[in-house]
């Protein structure tokens, strides 16, 4: 098993602020999910999934043992016994993780979401006929505080009617497969403009 000590480039991998708010839910709760994550520190399920890929290959956590369904969960890799020597034979362990801003997050899940929708448009061509498209909009509306908020609100309250298939996957229809939902509101600012200071 790797050693769940993170060391030389391993250090640099956990100190990336999502997976070390990871690490510290892998040492409080033992094992965790990509939607466990998500439920806990926020953000999406696919952010949190592509960064504990990341420590995996890293060897800071490994896959758990898993029931049915699609879950996969991971714990903190094994570290070798105490007699097994090596330089890292009780080391003390790294210092706890600082919580994760949002906006940290936002930044991070954005890239995800560009990375995957790149991924889509280099192989849309060899997916299957009837996923061979995608929605994609963009739109300028002028609107209130109040008009902007109300949108987000409808868009949220659509979206939460499918939320339960991502930890249920009874509950997907045969030809379900995940989908990404983007939306994003936000005031366009013209060039050179700052934004009021709040009263």
């Amino acid at each position: 098993m790797s050693d769940a000590r993170p060391d030389g480039d391993n250090e640099e991998l956990a100190g990336h602020p999502v997976r070390r708010d990871l690490l510290r839910l892998l040492r409080r709760d033992g094992v965790v999910t990509a939607t466990t994550a998500a439920r806990e520190l926020g953000g999406s399920s696919g952010l949190y999934s592509f960064h504990l890929r990341r420590l995996a290959q890293g060897g800071l956590i490994e896959e758990a043992p898993a029931g049915r369904g699609r879950v996969r969960p991971w714990r903190l890799a094994t570290p070798p016994s105490p007699d097994a020597g090596g330089p890292d034979a009780g080391a003390a362990p790294p210092p706890e993780p600082g919580p994760v801003s949002d906006a940290c997050l936002d930044l991070f899940a954005r890239g995800l979401e560009d990375e995957s929708f790149r991924r889509w448009l280099e192989h849309r061509d060899a997916a299957p006929a009837r996923w061979r498209q995608d929605e994609a909009f963009s739109q300028v509306a002028y609107l209130t505080p109040e008009e902007m908020a109300g949108m987000a609100r409808v868009i949220r309250a659509l979206v939460a009617q499918y939320r339960h298939r991502e930890s249920r996957p009874d509950a997907r229809p045969a030809d379900a497969a995940p989908v990404a939902v983007v939306s994003r509101l936000f005031p366009l600012l013209e060039p050179g403009t700052e934004p009021a200071p709040p009263p």
